[in-house]
């Protein structure tokens, strides 16, 4: 069973490093491969649809909660 599952097309936030940073990021939860999940925020700016997608892989994740706005 995935780790993330539950939570999967909810709104979260989530910490993370990579090398010695720390990062996070807010979107939908779109998806929970088994080994990492993924994170989308869509935006309009311009009149045109933007989409960014965040892959972390399950060793990186510090911290994931679901978002509370």
């Amino acid at each position: 069973m995935n780790r993330y599952s539950a939570i999967v097309g909810k709104r979260v936030e989530a910490h993370y490093r990579a090398s010695d940073s720390r990062f996070s990021a807010v979107g939908v939860l779109v998806s929970d491969t088994g080994t990492s999940i993924f994170i989308e925020e869509r935006l309009s700016q311009g009149g045109r649809q933007k989409t960014f997608r965040v892959e972390i892989p399950y060793e990186y994740v510090l911290h994931i909660a679901e978002a509370t706005s």
